[in-house]
């Protein structure tokens, strides 16, 4: 059995997607016509019968698709990693004495220097998935980046150039 969504229209009520797993279970978000949102689990047996109902706040609801997304998308990028595409994922921290603490993710001009794509930062345990151009960095800073293991090497070298 493949990964699948169905779509149930629940008229007066909202609209429910479901996941079905590829072990067959049924993982459902309804979304409520007032805004509000559930996440529920079904019952292996009982496809009808939820198990459990988590009401999600927007600020959740958006955490936990981050979550999701970042951790797919690393994991992805971790599989292209290899000597046979020449593409690799790095993590590059940000030192506290590099000029670009405290300025734009853009003021670095990483793509177009390098050619390296950053993809996230993750900052205090928080990942922010594909910063914007006018993303702040901080000092600490864990930039992820895609690119050749020379652009990547030129990355790490143009983040760590000091201020002094």
């Amino acid at each position: 059995m493949s990964v699948r969504i169905e779509k149930t229209d629940l008229p007066g009520i909202g609209v429910r997607h479901d996941l079905i797993t590829e072990r067959g279970r049924r993982i459902g978000i309804i979304a409520f016509r007032d805004g509000h949102r559930e996440i529920s689990i079904f019952d292996l047996e009982d496809p009808d019968s939820c198990t459990v109902s988590i009401p999600v706040t927007d600020p959740e609801a958006s955490a936990l698709a981050e979550l999701l997304g970042v951790s797919v998308i690393l994991s992805k990028f971790q599989e292209l990693s290899n000597e046979d595409t020449g593409l690799f994922t790095e993590h590059i921290l940000l030192p506290a004495d590099s000029e670009y603490a405290g300025k734009s993710l853009g003021a670095t001009k990483a793509r177009t220097r390098t050619g390296v794509s950053i993809v996230a930062v993750v900052r205090n345990g928080k990942v922010i998935a594909s910063p914007r151009p006018d993303e702040r960095l901080d000092q600490g800073d864990a930039l992820i980046a895609v690119g050749t293991r020379n652009g990547l090497d030129a990355l790490a070298e143009l983040i760590a150039s000091s201020t002094g």
